[in-house]
């Protein structure tokens, strides 16, 4: 006896792949949307936003996943896409009023994913096409997605579930390449995604990284993303009449050998930065709780200007982090002298910060 032949669209076609598909990704959506929402309110913290003092790996953690999980999501929604563009073509366009919604709310979710992956893609590899701040612009539309796909569940729920039911039921195998191999295909690409990528925010694994845009070589083998050069801060920092200004109640000058005179600390601390890469060191310096007492700024919130400019080019730091014992002005790294590209003479480092508030080429300390 010859079995029968199966009949329908290839399995890239039907409902049932779809909709797993669909599952798959939604999952990358939640969990790249919470970590990312978490990681944009330590990066941008709003007035009512807490700063963690602890665990230090807290944005090691949660930027590292939401990087993860975002490039994940490219080969799915790719094979998504792949699997329901005719169902975009399908005439009538536009149709009744239900079918028009239908159809702005899925524009609405294609081009809000496709605009968040691809952007978020180019900024952790610092390649800029454009002139909008990436930040607020990716913030913003992550709810588009987020409501985009909420309207386009409710709307194909129905549908999805019996797609599930009926896929169930379904064969395994159909013309061509079957049900299996095209989702398994889908995972495949999605962990190769997240190995080759994901691996820059575990320094063990840094090897596995080689799509990583930082690879965690560099001066001191910490990588960098921006040099002192590129900052325009090679002149004042290498000069000797440097002087670390302290803005508090009492007004305190502290040359680089005075600052090397006080107290000095060490501690393992990472620095992980918005890309999603993460690298550990050995920091030695003065604890910042010092140099508060120092100015007569005890129980103050903390800004920090540097001698770079540009948006980050300040950071603040909360009074409960300020008394945390592994907050250093820090002037060494791996027991040798700040590198130029790493902040010589002198950098902020605290536990669970994002890298751009880890400010370099310190030059004030005042109340925020």
């Amino acid at each position: 006896m010859t079995a029968p032949s199966p009949t329908g669209p290839p399995a890239l076609r039907r409902p049932a792949v779809a909709a797993r598909l669909g599952a798959m990704l939604g999952v990358c959506i939640i969990v790249c949307f919470s970590t990312g929402l978490f990681s944009h309110w330590l990066q941008h913290p709003p007035s009512w936003f807490v700063e963690p003092r602890s665990p230090i790996w807290v944005y090691q953690l949660t930027q590292g996943v939401h990087i993860t999980s975002g490039v994940a999501a490219i080969p799915l929604v790719l094979l998504k896409l792949a699997a329901v563009y005719p169902k975009l073509f399908e005439r009538p366009i536009i149709g009744s009023l239900p079918r028009l919604l239908e159809r702005i709310a899925t524009f609405a979710l294609v081009a809000s994913m496709l605009f968040q992956l691809f952007t978020g893609l180019l900024n952790i590899a610092q390649w800029y096409a454009w002139k909008f701040f990436f930040p607020t612009a990716h913030y913003a539309t992550a709810f588009v997605v987020l409501g985009a796909v909420s309207i386009h569940l409710a709307i194909k729920l129905p549908l999805v579930i019996a797609a599930f039911r009926r896929g169930s039921m379904e064969a395994a195998w159909v013309p061509g390449v079957s049900r299996r191999t095209v989702l398994t295909a889908g995972f495949a690409a999605a962990g190769l995604a997240v190995v080759t990528v994901g691996s820059q925010s575990i320094p063990g694994l840094h090897r596995l990284g080689v799509l990583a845009p930082r690879s965690g070589r560099g001066p001191q083998s910490m990588p960098v993303n921006r040099t002192a050069a590129a900052a325009g801060v090679v002149e004042h920092v290498r000069s000797p009449d440097f002087r670390l200004m302290l803005d508090g109640p009492r007004k305190v000058e502290l040359t680089l050998a005075e600052l090397r005179a006080l107290p000095q600390h060490t501690v393992r601390l990472p620095i992980a930065c918005v890309e999603g890469w993460t690298q550990y060191a050995w920091w030695t310096g003065v604890r910042v709780a010092d140099l508060a007492a120092l100015a007569g700024l005890d129980g103050a919130d903390l800004r920090f200007a540097s001698r770079e400019l540009g948006l980050y080019a300040q950071s603040t730091m909360a009074s409960a982090k300020v008394r945390d014992e592994t907050s250093l002005l820090a002037l060494q790294l791996n027991g040798e002298v700040l590198d130029l590209d790493h902040g010589y003479p002198c950098r902020l480092i605290a536990a669970a910060r994002p890298g751009v508030h880890q400010t370099k080429w310190v030059s004030r300390i005042g109340a925020a």
